[in-house]
Parts: C-alpha cells; structure tokens; sequence
C-alpha cells in the first residue's frame, strides 16, 4: 500500500510541476503539491546534506572552489566575468522566488560582489550576508519547493539527452528508485548535488556523474528499497569516477567520505 501510495502521489506530483507557470517552464498538465510536513523533511534533510544544518552554511564558499554557494541547496552564484562548468543556480532560484513574490535583498539581483573567498569571507558578518542568511531561514519552505520543482521536472530532459537504447533502462530505473519515500528523497536531492547529467560542460574526460549517468549505470534490481540502495551504491560509483578523472589541481579526493556519507543516506529509510 505505502509504494502504491508513493507512485500514485509521485505521477500526481511529476504531472502537475509539470504545469506549473514558474522560472523553470516545465510543459503543462495540472496543479498539486507536497504536503507541508513532507516538504519539510525533504528540505531540512538537504539542509544537513549541504550545510550541516546551520544558518553560517547558508551563504558559503567551498574550499577549492571559484564560487559562493548559497541557501538549503547550496545554488551556485558566478562572479562577474566567471564562466564555469557548472549550471548556474542562484540566478534560476531568484526568479523564481521573485515570481512567487518573494524575492531576496535587493542587492543580490545585480552580479556576485565578491571576487574571490577571501572577499567573501571579510563579509561575511556584514551586513550583506547578515540581511541574506536572514531571508533564507525565512524561505525554507521556498527554496524546498524550487528543489523538489527542478528535481522532478527533470526526467523528462534526462530522456531527451540520453541515448535512444538506454531511453527505456533510465526511465524504468527512475520509476523503480521512486517506489519509496526514501527513493523519492534520493531522486529529488541528487539532481540538486550534482545535477541531472545533460550538461556536456559537466563532465570530465566525457564522463559526467548526473542523474542520467547515475540511473544509465544502476544494476539490475527490483523496484522498493532495494532500487533506492542500488541508486544510493552507483551515485557513489559515478563520484568515485569524477574524482578519478578531475583536473589533479581540483583537489576533488577531499570530498570522497563526504560525497560517500551523503549517497548512503539514500539507502537507509527515511
């Protein structure tokens, strides 16, 4: 009963964000949402994942990266003149929680003013990012749903980029991880770590780690937990292969046990 429940309420949730007139245009079909309380366990799950939990992890800069990260899923924001592999999130979640009405300090809708981790790091009690962590406790709720919106809305790309032979293994791969809540969980903050594997820009040596390598490569197994633990294994594989191919001077092995502990999140239990 609790996987046909969790199918039904995923189709129903896939249709409708699918119709939803937002920043991401998805094609339209009907209008339903999470519950609040499931909304909530989600995002307060991927606020642990990407910033332990605290408001300081709201508004950070990664050691060894060229970018400051901000709110529950760590949305990237460029510096002026930047051009990085990475798709570009905080410009995505800005007009979407403008077009929801609820748009963030002023100043953060002009380009990045920090150019470097230092630079953001001798603001980081200031004003700027004060008034900005304030605003993100605010829009917990908000940032979830552009999370979960993004997330689901992306199957239907993921099909379009992949193969033709493999078009069938990755959508039924993808129905089989989302037969549980913790299936659910491990589809929606996936694409939100680590993206939805279209971008050719985002991948090293023509190997990328997204959602489509991830599902492209999960072994055989029945739908329920065990699909979400296979998920939770070949996400790993697919990291453990980045790493391995990364320019040396990315320095990405530091992030191997991190990387490890958050896709063995996806093969416990919610």
């Amino acid at each position: 009963m609790l996987m046909q429940f969790v199918r039904v309420l995923l189709f129903a949730i896939v249709s409708t964000l699918a119709s939803c007139d937002s920043a991401l245009n998805p094609p339209p079909k009907g209008h339903i949402e999470l519950g609040a309380a499931q909304k909530m366990a989600i995002g307060k799950k991927i606020w642990v994942n990407e910033c332990g939990g605290t408001i300081e992890g709201l508004t950070t800069w990664n050691e060894g990266e060229e970018f400051p990260s901000i709110g529950i899923g760590h949305f990237i924001w460029y510096p002026q003149g930047f051009k990085g592999r990475f798709r570009e999130s905080w410009p995505q979640f800005l007009a979407y929680a403008k077009a929801r009405s609820n748009p963030p300090p002023a100043w953060t809708h002009g380009v990045c003013p920090w150019n470097s981790k230092a630079a953001f790091e001798r603001d980081f009690n200031g004003r700027r990012l004060t008034e900005l962590r304030r605003w993100l406790m605010t829009t917990i709720s908000l940032q979830t749903d552009f999370i979960i919106e993004r997330s689901l809305a992306s199957l239907p790309k993921v099909l379009a980029a992949a193969p033709a032979s493999e078009r069938a293994r990755i959508e039924a791969n993808y129905h089989k991880v989302a037969s549980t809540p913790q299936g659910v969980y491990a589809l929606i903050d996936y694409v939100n770590f680590k993206g939805d594997g279209t971008l050719v820009s985002e991948r090293y040596k023509g190997q990328g780690w997204g959602l489509m390598q991830v599902l492209g490569n999960m072994r055989q197994v029945p739908e329920g937990p065990a699909a979400a633990t296979e998920f939770g294994h070949t996400a790993f594989r697919m990291l453990e292969r980045r790493i391995d191919n990364s320019p040396p001077e990315r320095g990405e092995q530091r992030w191997r046990d991190g990387w490890r502990n958050r896709c063995m999140t996806y093969t416990r239990p919610l």
